[in-house]
This record gives C-alpha cells, structure tokens and sequence, in this order.
C-alpha cells in the first residue's frame, strides 16, 4: 500500500564516464582519424609513454650517464643533431649545383643524392633549444624511469612528463630576455620546461584554479632555486581576462587550453569530463578556448608569438579553435596573426613521436602503440 514510484535517475544503471568518453571518441575520431582511429584507440587503453624532462639547476651531472645506460636517449639533442647533418647537406648540394649547372656532365650519383636530399629537406628547425633535455626509451621500449631523486641543496634531478608536451615549448622558441607569458601553467609541466631555457627575462605563470596553482608552486619549490623563481610570477586570475591585465606585453605566450583530456577520459573515472554532471562545461570548452586564445593574442606584442596547444584529437578543439581566432582577431580587433609553418617538427621528430599527417593547421602527435606518447596538438602563431 505505501508503494511509491522510484525515480529513473535513482533506478537506471550508471554509465561510467570513460565509457562515455569512448563512446563520443568511436562516434567522432572514427571519422577524423579513419583507418587510424583503431591503433589511435588501442594505444589511449594502453599505458602511457614518459620522458624524463632533466632539470638543468640540479646538481645531477650523472644522470644523464645513468639514463644512457638504460638505453634512454636525448630526443631533443638527437633532433639538433639532424637538422645540423641537414644543414651540411644542404651546403654540399649547394656547391653542387654550381658545378657543371646545366650540363651533367662530371656529376657523380652521390652529388645527385645530395641534391635530392637537400630538396626534399623541410625547414630547418633554428628553434630546438639545446639547453632542454628530455630523455625517453627507444619505440616498444616501455621501461619506465625511477621515481626522481633529490640533489645536495634538495632540488629533483628530472621531470617525468609525456615527452609530446615539450614540443609547444620548443616551437615557443624563447630567446634571451624574453618575456613570457603561460596562460593555464598548471599543473607546471610547461613552464618547468621554459625555465630550463635560460631564456626567459621574466615568466608570468597563471592558472585560474587556486588548487592547481598551488601545485605549481609545489613544482617550482621542487626544482628551481629561489634566484631563478625571483623571474617568475604566479598568478590566478581568469585567463580570459588576461588582456586587461596586461595588455601586448609579452613576446612569447604558451596557451595551453583546458581540452577533454583524451586520455584521462577514456581511462580514469577521477575529474572525467564526460561525467554526465559535466556535460555543459564539455560542451563549452571550445568557446572557453577560443576565448583563452584570444587573451593570448592580445597580451602579445605585434611581431610576437603565440603557441596554442590542447591534448586532444578533437579537431573542434584545435585547428577550428585557431580558425576562429584569426577571423575574431581580424575583424574586431584589426590584428594579423600569421600561422607559422610546423612541418619540419614532422621531420625533426618522427623517430620519437607518431604525427598525423593531415592537419590543415598545426601538428598533432597521435598514440601509437610503439611510441604512446600524446595526444598533443600544437600550433604557432605570430602576431603581426
């Protein structure tokens, strides 16, 4: 007699969000990706790749031995080391072609090849900071690295952090007393990795979330010395508010969106965004990058640059986010902003990272199986 009804939303089954957020990925990555979404898919389940960021203000001179001896290597110097050898090449070929120009006569099949190669060689990359060094193990080599140790004055030896995350770093491309601005620095990853530039004249690292700052404070205690923290400010205001706090100041700025987090999503159920209770703030979060973008455009000088990146495969969060800021930028606030050619990361990087090579705008890394780092995509902007 005292029956009552249940309500559904008591009574039905609870999906978890990283089924949820497969399912999304099934029903879109599939038509982006294509033939790849499978390999894409299977490497997101399976554990992730690191590298071991090495932090250049600990006294740790042996630990790049110690990682050598592992099998580990410098991806960062091995990439150099390859443009270096593209230079040379491009020089011999060079002379080459000013002998015997016209007739074939008295050329040899190596100056052939050497005039091919220099044709086929993409950009060379002036912007791979030697002072960053990120060691990871070889393709199917899933040795994972020991926890970091401290130094005598108490400072981490490394970082450990998915290696795709230092290439919007390096395609910021910092130069001596620049002025550098990390929109969302949290958790800190990044704006380690711009400290270990030497570059910066001063670095502003904001995250709107007081939490997350906090833990950037922690990172910042964890591995930089007090004279070099002196250089940097952190702050919590609204990114999106950023251009009124200091407008076309900076000469570098990293916009480092908050994204679906693709891989957090389809494996851990903690802070999933495809939490049914979250489903307006995903749907948002284009609007809400394209916005943070835009601050970031603003706070940089004419003739400054701008990297945008997100560790998503969604293509509404990265190449029609950029999209749309250059039309905004254009049309209502009279600013050019040139998208910079990324390509020769392609080339740079191939042995360490798995590209997809159909992006209209910008690099994306994909998982793979034999190399899981990302997803992170990555594109640079210059603001005329």
């Amino acid at each position: 007699r005292h029956r009552h009804k249940e309500k559904w939303a008591a009574t039905a089954p609870r999906i978890p969000s990283t089924r949820l957020a497969l399912h999304h990925f099934d029903m879109n990555y599939s038509l982006h990706l294509r033939a790849l979404w499978p390999s894409v898919r299977a490497a997101l389940l399976c554990e992730q790749k690191y590298g071991a960021l090495l932090n250049n203000f600990a006294a740790a001179d042996h630990v790049p031995q110690e990682l050598e001896l592992l099998d580990a290597t410098d991806f960062i110097s091995e990439a150099s080391q390859k443009a270096q050898r593209w230079q040379r090449g491009a020089a011999v070929g060079k002379a080459a072609r000013g002998c015997h120009e016209g007739s074939g006569e008295g050329r040899t099949v190596m100056q052939a090849e050497m005039m091919a190669q220099t044709e086929i060689s993409p950009p060379l990359c002036a912007s791979i900071s030697s002072k960053i060094k990120c060691y990871t193990f070889p393709r199917c080599d899933i040795t994972r690295f020991r926890p970091a140790r401290p130094d005598s004055l108490g400072l981490l030896d490394y970082y450990l952090m998915d290696a795709a995350s230092l290439l919007p770093v390096l395609a910021l491309d910092v130069q001596p007393g620049d002025f550098v601005l990390d929109l969302c620095a949290a958790p800190g990853g990044k704006t380690l990795a711009l400290l270990q530039t030497g570059f910066c004249g001063h670095l502003a690292a904001n995250d709107v979330s007081i939490s997350r700052t906090k833990r950037l404070n922690q990172i910042l205690h964890s591995y930089v010395p007090k004279e070099v923290r002196d250089t940097v400010s952190v702050t919590s205001y609204d990114g999106r508010d950023w251009d009124q706090v200091k407008d076309g100041t900076f000469h570098k700025v990293l916009v480092d969106v908050p994204c679906t987090t693709d891989r957090h999503s389809a494996m851990e159920e903690d802070n999933n965004i495809f939490h049914r209770r979250r489903t307006k703030e995903r749907q948002m979060l284009p609007m809400l990058q394209l916005q943070l973008l835009m601050a970031g455009i603003l706070a940089a000088k004419p003739g400054a640059e701008v990297v945008y990146s997100t560790c998503s495969l969604s293509p509404l969060q990265n190449e029609c986010v950029v999209e749309r800021a250059l039309d905004i930028a254009e049309a209502q606030f009279n600013i050019s902003v040139h998208v910079e050619d990324l390509s020769h990361f392609r080339k740079l990087f191939q042995d360490t990272f798995f590209f997809f090579s159909d992006c209209r705008l910008g690099e994306l890394v994909l998982p793979h199986l034999t190399a899981n780092f990302g997803p992170m995509y990555f594109c640079k902007l210059r603001r005329m």
